[in-house]
């Protein structure tokens, strides 16, 4: 019995903390939503004017814009995760996602850009080059935490260190799906159709579309940087959320069979005191 209410004691402390890890996770995925919800019309809004202008701008020479002609000899990955653990299959779910895209490389020609400790520990452990790595603060990520990344990744791609880069995060869709994703960040990819849309009014660029289009397209990358970051941090408190619910539940369910455990045994003891008592008066006569 003493050990069985020695097991009770420590279901009880974990469904304590797994509670409240699931109100704070809560109270978070509430604020990410929100973000997720502003950025996202403006991330598609921008990404579809992107497409637009660099379909009538012509043949524009950009850093950002250079194509390969061949197979990519050296790769860039941004990859977004979490710094902690305890939010289910989201650290792993992502990693997963980039091993499958970088299926076919050599580690010598891959380097990664973290936003995240567990994807940086990960790939770093395996003898991986990371490049860069910036922890996700515990308010959340900024513009300026984004552009510091991108920065760094956009500069290799200018200065030919990569050939190409993906972009590995997870699309948060509700609190209990969330969606891997890996797009490719650089060089940008034409507009669908290769041409622009037939509907869409015509373009005049004042000054010369060089000058737009060397303003616009790192704004362009940074933004959909930032957009990975919301959504991947919206993705992990909504895991973290589900995970700590579900497991607040099992604590629950175990101290439920501990504490019926318990009352056999004690029901047993009492018995068997009984049964004793009884004998001993028996014996007695």
């Amino acid at each position: 019995m003493r050990q069985i209410r020695s097991r009770i004691r420590v279901a009880k402390n974990i469904q304590q903390i797994t509670k409240a890890m699931k109100m704070v996770a809560a109270a978070r995925l509430r604020r990410a939503q929100e973000a997720v919800d502003a950025s996202r019309p403006y991330a598609q809004r921008l990404r579809a004017m992107v497409q637009n202008l660099a379909s009538s701008a012509g043949a524009v020479q950009h850093p950002l814009l250079r194509q390969l002609s061949g197979s990519p000899r050296n790769v860039g990955v941004l990859l977004v995760t979490g710094d902690r653990g305890l939010c289910g299959s989201y650290n792993s779910n992502a990693i997963r996602r980039a091993v499958e895209t970088i299926r076919g490389f050599q580690p010598n020609q891959i380097r990664f850009f973290c936003v995240g400790r567990r994807g940086a520990g990960f790939f770093r452990r395996r003898g991986y080059e990371i490049v860069f790595e910036q922890p996700i603060p515990a308010t959340g990520a900024s513009f300026a935490d984004a552009q510091a990344i991108a920065q760094a990744a956009r500069a290799q791609f200018e200065n030919e260190e990569i050939d190409v880069l993906y972009l590995v995060y997870t699309q948060f869709v509700t609190a209990m799906t969330q969606r891997p994703q890996a797009i490719q960040l650089l060089p940008l990819e034409p507009p669908e159709g290769g041409a622009q849309d037939a509907n869409a009014a015509p373009i005049d660029f004042e000054p010369d579309p060089e000058s737009i289009l060397h303003e616009l397209l790192p704004g362009y990358v940074d933004t959909l940087v930032y957009q990975a970051i919301v959504e991947s941090t919206a993705s992990e408190h909504g895991a973290r959320m589900t995970s700590m619910s579900a497991a607040t539940d099992n604590a629950g369910k175990m101290i439920s069979g501990l504490t019926l455990s318990l009352n056999r045994a004690r029901q047993a003891a009492i018995t068997k005191e009984i049964a004793e008592i009884v004998g001993g008066a028996e014996a007695l006569k």
